[in-house]
């Protein structure tokens, strides 16, 4: 692990002690800038979804697209549902389109309605860098909205570089740190300890405070 637990608290401490003042909880976020990485090539596709230990506060929007029960359970769950039909009368309506690319953060969907998700969202949902995620035969829904709820972007997007939403500033501040480690341990795993060349945390409204590596 390139940063300690104790590095990543002095960190996320000062970054939030330093952050200007808002009316609205701000976001922490890990950059990881990385070193002999080449974003054009296969490295530079690096992509993974990880599941944070701790959830933020303010709930990403989950959007369930679906049919028939798997619909019906989506609806208990209290999340936004989009049917066959509703996804049917989108074509074309790129108002709309764009409504639901800017209001879901994840779009989950039944696997046999894959291929009409990416060709009536995907021009919403892929420059704001956002996939659809296939929901697997027999998969709990419940879980795996759960999951989605504390899920976060690990990714290169053309600089060598990867920024993740770890947390808010308004978090206990050892779950933040946990959950930086988490984001830490993929990008390790992934690509190897030797490719991490500096660690920041910043806040959204605040300058990036560099983590000490060992």
């Amino acid at each position: 692990m390139p940063a300690s637990s104790e590095a990543l608290t002095d960190a996320i401490k000062r970054a939030v002690e330093a952050s200007k003042k808002t009316r609205f909880d701000q976001s922490v976020e890990l950059v990881v800038t990385l070193r002999d990485f080449d974003v054009k090539g296969a490295e530079g596709r690096f992509r993974e979804v990880v599941f944070l230990p701790h959830k933020p506060p303010k709930e990403p929007t989950i959007c369930v697209v679906a049919a028939g029960d798997l619909l019906l359970e989506a609806k208990k769950l209290g999340v936004v549902t989009i049917s066959r039909e509703d996804l049917q009368a989108m074509r074309g309506d790129k108002k709309k389109v764009k409504s639901i690319g800017r209001q879901c953060d994840w779009v989950l969907v039944s696997a046999d309605l894959m291929g009409q998700v990416g060709s009536v969202l995907g021009p919403a949902l892929g420059p704001r860098g956002k996939v659809p995620v296939a929901i697997p035969p027999r998969a709990s829904l419940a879980e795996l909205v759960e999951n989605y709820k504390r899920a976060t972007w690990v990714r290169v997007r053309g600089q060598p570089q990867i920024m993740a939403r770890i947390g808010t500033a308004s978090m206990n501040i050892n779950e933040v740190v946990e959950n930086a480690l988490a984001v830490l341990n993929v990008i390790e795993s992934r690509l190897g300890a030797s490719k991490v060349n500096r660690v920041y945390v910043k806040t959204t409204m605040g300058v990036p405070i560099m983590v000490g590596l060992r």
